[in-house]
């Protein structure tokens, strides 16, 4: 059996239902949080044993483990939520949610695998390259440069342009928010876990996920579904600095193979994957596909020049070592998938204490 951790979720859910197609018997573990999710949601797959509680009770925590031969750790705030009045919540839920989880996976003597959820935002700014000075990592953005609509990094070294190019895994990790720092942090508490037990863990570090299930008008939710949650009320995506921001936008189905890859094939591969198409795009030209894929009488994106300062100008993943060493590589298309997108409703969460500040990229 495999225990699958906020399996009612986006992703989770997608790949509890996964693993029930290949044969898997599978529990869920999930609080239902309001800030996800509104209702019980009715995708849940019937085929898999649902237990509502919260990752960080170590009762429950216990008793879901019994039986279980490995461990899909998708249970998370995410997102970069509304300001710093959500820090508690997000280090409560992210990183004591999976102290707890550890702890008592360490108390039941585990020995399977462990799959942990993690994301493309522990890097910071992606990797850049200066035509002088080569590999550069470039220096947290000024406010006053972005004010003035000069979204793109620097050399630090001479202060020339620089050209994106793909993260690898081994790239150091720079948190630059509340978020990110948790995420870390949770890769951080695993490998300890598994330095100290034996245990192989694999983080798999998520490019930009979008498909059917998204949450809709929350703070928490990514970029892709807010264009969308717009577009079917038939207003125009906000899309901020100059939409040039360069992103992985990957499929939510294959995220969840990738999971499952990881959970169920050969010997395990510990260690970080990204998770991630290969191919990197603007996130104007996700909001433009978006609203081709609405029809010809959506409305156009609104470029804003607004920035955020937790933002980051470029990330995309080399989707290589994935390839290579956990063997698993994305398939679908990317016209096809924000076409169906399109046409997924969006599901609804509790309304949020405040209103949404700017969306997560």
């Amino acid at each position: 059996m495999i225990l699958v951790t906020g399996g009612a979720g986006f992703i989770g859910s997608h790949v509890v239902d996964d693993l029930v197609a290949n044969g898997v018997e599978v529990r869920i573990l999930d609080s239902l949080l309001p800030a996800a999710h509104a209702a019980r949601p009715d995708y849940l797959n019937p085929c898999a044993e649902f237990v509502q509680a919260d990752v960080r009770d170590p009762d429950a925590v216990r008793a879901a483990l019994t039986g279980v031969d490995a461990v899909c750790h998708q249970a998370a705030k995410v997102g970069l939520g509304v300001d710093m009045l959500d820090v508690e919540e997000y280090v409560s839920h992210n990183d004591l949610g999976t102290a707890v989880l550890l702890r008592e996976l360490a108390g039941a003597r585990f020995r399977g695998r462990l799959v942990l959820a993690s994301s493309m935002v522990v890097y910071g700014e992606g990797a850049y390259r200066c035509a002088q000075h080569g590999s550069v990592g470039p220096a947290p953005r000024d406010p006053l440069e972005l004010a003035g609509g000069r979204f793109e990094p620097r050399c630090p070294a001479c202060g020339g342009e620089l050209t994106p190019v793909a993260v690898e895994e081994s790239a150091p990790l720079d948190p630059r928010n509340v978020y990110a720092a948790t995420k870390a942090h949770q890769e951080h508490l695993c490998s300890a876990f598994s330095r100290e037990t034996g245990v192989a863990v694999t983080a798999l570090r998520y490019h930009n996920v979008y498909g059917a299930r998204m949450p809709r008008d929350t703070p928490y939710a990514g970029v892709a579904a807010l264009f969308a949650g717009a577009l079917a009320a038939g207003d125009a995506p906000r899309v901020f600095e100059d939409g040039g921001q360069l992103r992985d936008f990957v499929h939510v189905r294959d995220v969840a193979r990738a999971n499952v890859v990881a959970l169920t094939r050969g010997e395990p591969r510990p260690g970080a994957f990204n998770v991630a198409s290969g191919t990197p795009r603007s996130v104007g030209e996700m909001a433009g596909a978006l609203a081709d894929a609405f029809g010809e009488h959506a409305p156009r994106p609104q470029v804003t020049g607004e920035f955020r300062l937790g933002d980051v100008r470029h990330v995309f993943a080399s989707a290589a070592r994935a390839e290579r060493d956990l063997g698993f590589s994305a398939v679908e298309g990317f016209e096809q998938g924000v076409a169906e997108f399109a046409r997924s409703p969006l599901r609804a969460a509790a309304p949020p204490r405040t209103a949404p500040r700017m969306p997560r990229t």
